[in-house]
């Protein structure tokens, strides 16, 4: 047909010299792996992501698909089995949510048609985060009293006091305060510029030239928040000099004080579990954010100070602190 067609077209063509070409001749493209998918996509998406994505969020797929024997791209209800044989349905369903997303760039990439693992995720529970938990004036007081009187033998845990005043006082994220250089506050204390932190990636800790959520922000601070900063600067500091370093001047690793000095001081209070909940020194943030809201601050105001969404502090903080002071009203 091809050459009937090509004959007509330049009558100096033989029939004979024209290569007849059909569905067969025509090799079909390879199925790819998921596995090799996953390996370009997290190529693709590393030189943007931080050292802690990359850690906690892409190695551990990773690690998952080396245990399952079946591709899911061939087989996804059997992939999806396996893989909630290897890992827990928290992380089954955080990994699916990856590969999902994977797929659709592949797509986009025209490395393949179809996403078998599309939604999958859905069909498992999702972790829930613990609310936030916040300590009440008395009990932030207590912490950081605490903190400063500390005189167990062998113990450095003095050190630390100004770390939990400035993490119960700012809001801040506890990668941020670690992170942060006498470079990013006003030579008087009164504005703090959080814009990076330090964060723990396989033991290692890591400076991340960013916030968690990418947003840098300006801080105002209250009179005792900036003569804390005042009374800890020292004469003409380095720019680049932590503000609050470790005894042997080094950067605070966040794991090591939630696990020791921290854990340390609030079993001694009474204060390590609450409502159940371990406590950590994350949850300073949920205290500030839940003290400033308590005052009638918006939740927009409060979420330019702390670095977050308004939508989260509503959500998170403000409603859950209506639900607890409201009252049906009877009919």
């Amino acid at each position: 047909m091809v050459a009937t067609a090509l004959t007509q077209l330049s009558p100096n063509i033989k029939p004979e010299t024209v290569l007849s070409v059909t569905d067969s001749d025509i090799e079909p493209k390879p199925t790819p792996k998921l596995k090799d998918l996953w390996e370009e996509y997290v190529d693709y998406k590393s030189p943007k992501a931080s050292p802690k994505t990359i850690n906690r969020t892409y190695q551990p797929v990773t690690s998952y698909l080396n245990k399952c024997s079946t591709d899911g791209l061939q087989a996804s209800l059997k992939f999806r089995m396996e893989l909630l044989q290897v890992t827990t349905q928290s992380q089954a369903r955080r990994a699916l949510m990856q590969l999902s997303g994977c797929c659709n760039w592949s797509i986009k990439h025209e490395k393949i048609s179809t996403n078998p693992l599309d939604g999958m995720y859905k069909d498992l529970e999702p972790t829930v985060p613990p609310p936030p938990i916040a300590f009440t004036v008395e009990e932030r007081d207590r912490i950081i009293a605490a903190f400063e009187t500390d005189t167990r033998p062998g113990s450095n845990y003095r050190h630390y006091a100004s770390l939990a005043k400035f993490l119960f006082w700012t809001g801040c994220r506890p990668c941020e305060a670690v992170g942060l250089r006498w470079g990013s506050i006003t030579l008087d204390g009164g504005r703090i510029h959080f814009h990076e932190s330090i964060v723990e990636v396989s033991g290692r800790l890591e400076r991340r030239e960013e916030t968690k959520t990418g947003v840098k922000r300006w801080f105002t601070c209250t009179p005792k928040l900036q003569n804390l900063l005042q009374s800890i600067r020292p004469i003409d500091p380095a720019l680049d000099a932590l503000v609050f370093p470790s005894p042997k001047d080094r950067a605070i690793s966040e794991t090591n004080f939630g696990d020791r000095a921290w854990k340390v001081i609030l079993t001694s209070l009474g204060l390590n579990v609450k409502d159940g909940i371990k406590i950590t020194p994350y949850n300073c943030r949920d205290t500030c954010i839940t003290l400033q809201a308590m005052q009638g601050h918006s939740s927009t105001t409060i979420a330019r100070w702390v670095g977050n969404s308004s939508k989260v502090i509503d959500e998170k903080y403000i409603d859950r602190l209506k639900l607890e002071t409201l009252r049906p009203t009877e009919l």
